[in-house]
C-alpha cells in the first residue's frame, strides 16, 4: 500500500525540494498546511529554516504544534527537518530572546561555539548502531548542514520502562545534536533533501517505520 505523507505548510522550509525527496522514496506526498490532513497521514514532515521564533510563530498560526502533539499521542510518525528539528526541543535563544519551543524533549537551541558560522557544508556524523534512520550507512557517511544554531547538551531521563532517544551527534567547533530517533517521532539537524544518496537512503529508511 502507498503511504501517505504530508509536509507541513506552516511558511518555513525547502517544501518543494522536501515534496521531491519524499516522493522518490515511493510515498504520496502532499504539501499543505490542512489541520485534518496532516494528522491522518501515514508520516508528517516538519521542514523549517530561518530562526526559532519565526518558525515557532509560524507553526502555532497552523496549530502545528498541536498537530505534533496528537500524532505522538498517537503513536504515528513524525519526521523534523533542520529548524523543524529544532522548534520540537523546549526552547529556543537567539540574540538573547528566549522563546518557547514545542517541547517534545528537553534540551536549549542556542549558538554554536564555532570559528565559522554558519555551519554550511558535509559533514560525517556518530551515529548508535541501533539507529534505523542510518541503518545501512557507512559511519563516513555525509550530510549536507546549514546553520548556526543547534543542541549540545540533551540528556532525556526515562523510567517506568521507557526507551531513551537514541541521539546522532555531528561536531562543529562544538558537538551538536544533529539526528534524534525517539519512537514515532525522528528528526534531523541536516537536509536529508540535500545530502544526495545518503539523504535518500535515511529517508527511505524513515518511510519504512510508516
Amino acid at each position: 500500500m502507498v503511504k501517505k505523507v504530508v509536509v507541513l505548510d506552516y511558511g518555513s522550509g525547502n517544501l518543494r525540494s522536501a515534496e521531491r525527496a519524499l516522493a522518490r522514496t515511493g510515498a504520496e506526498v502532499t504539501v499543505t498546511a490542512d489541520f485534518d490532513a496532516a494528522l491522518e497521514a501515514d508520516g508528517l514532515v516538519v521542514p523549517g529554516v530561518g530562526a526559532f521564533s519565526a518558525c515557532m510563530a509560524g507553526l502555532r498560526a497552523v496549530r502545528g504544534e498541536q498537530i505534533i502533539g496528537r500524532r505522538l499521542a498517537g503513536g504515528r510518525p513524525v519526521l523534523g527537518i533542520c529548524v523543524g528539528m529544532q522548534i520540537l526541543f523546549a526552547e529556543g535563544v537567539e540574540h538573547g530572546e528566549r522563546t518557547e519551543g514545542c517541547g517534545e524533549w528537553p534540551g536549549v537551541v542556542e549558538r554554536l561555539e564555532a570559528p565559522v558560522l554558519p555551519h554550511m557544508g558535509w559533514n560525517t556524523l556518530r551515529a548508535p548502531r541501533e539507529s534505523v534512520l542510518f541503518a545501512g550507512m557507512d559511519p563516513g557517511t555525509r550530510f549536507y548542514f546549514v546553520h548556526s544554531y543547534g543542541v549540545r547538551d540533551f540528556t532525556l531521563r526515562t523510567d517506568g520502562g521507557l526507551t531513551a532517544p537514541l541521539v546522532t551527534w555531528g561536531e562543529h567547533g562544538v558537538p551538536f545534536v544533529a539526528a534524534v530517533e525517539n519512537g514515532p517521532l525522528m528528526a534531523t539537524q541536516f537536509h536529508p533533501e540535500k545530502s544526495g544518496d545518503a539523504g535518500a537512503a535515511l529517508l527511505s529508511n524513515w518511510a519504512g517505520t510508516l
